[in-house]
């Protein structure tokens, strides 16, 4: 099982996230994600035996207790690019600070203390809290991502962020298909 944990965006979002995916529409090599999927990625697992799904819910639901992070509303907006605008290889929409980047930033970090606690790799970056909006093959639609990101500041939306999902991502010819396998409340 491919699995990661999130904070899951509720479908009244997506029309909004493709709105603003529609701003780089004329971006070569820019493959957009499924707006309907749109997430909050926690902590990427990775390949993992179905076999640890157990440890890992209960690691999760210690988590999320000890981050002592109660239900709160999330802003997305604005744009972002990794690594750098020079070289992008992700464009994703942020959380705004004082919109819910905060409460992110303390679920991650008790996630990342519990999860690898067991063994799974500790994140090599520092957490950005996100949603990806679209994945840059090669740098011919650079410029257009560059002026789209500069130029713009759009607002996705506001929703509450009530649980924390253990999620499964099937990888398959039309893009990644992500399934719940477990949802914990805040």
């Amino acid at each position: 099982m491919r699995l990661f944990v999130s904070v899951d965006l509720p479908a009244t979002l997506a029309e909004p996230l493709e709105a603003v995916q529609n701003e780089l529409s004329d971006a070569d090599s820019l493959r957009v994600t499924d707006p309907t999927q749109a997430h909050v990625t926690l902590k990427f697992l990775g390949d993992t035996d179905p076999e640890r799904v157990e440890e890992i819910e209960a690691a999760i639901e210690t988590a999320v207790g000890k981050s002592g992070v109660d239900p709160f509303d999330c802003i997305i907006e604005g744009l972002g690019v990794f690594p750098s605008l020079d070289y992008i290889s992700v464009v994703w929409a942020g959380v705004r600070d004082g919109g819910g980047a905060a409460a992110l930033s303390h679920l991650h970090d008790a996630v990342e203390t519990e999860l690898t606690a067991l063994g799974f790799e500790a994140e090599s970056h520092e957490f950005t809290p996100h949603v990806t909006l679209a994945r840059m093959d090669d740098a011919r639609g650079k410029s257009v991502v560059q002026e789209v990101v500069r130029e713009t500041e759009p607002t996705v939306g506001t929703f509450r962020v009530d649980s924390v999902c253990l999620t499964e991502s099937m990888l398959t010819d039309e893009g990644p298909q992500y399934e719940t396998v477990r949802e914990i409340d805040l």
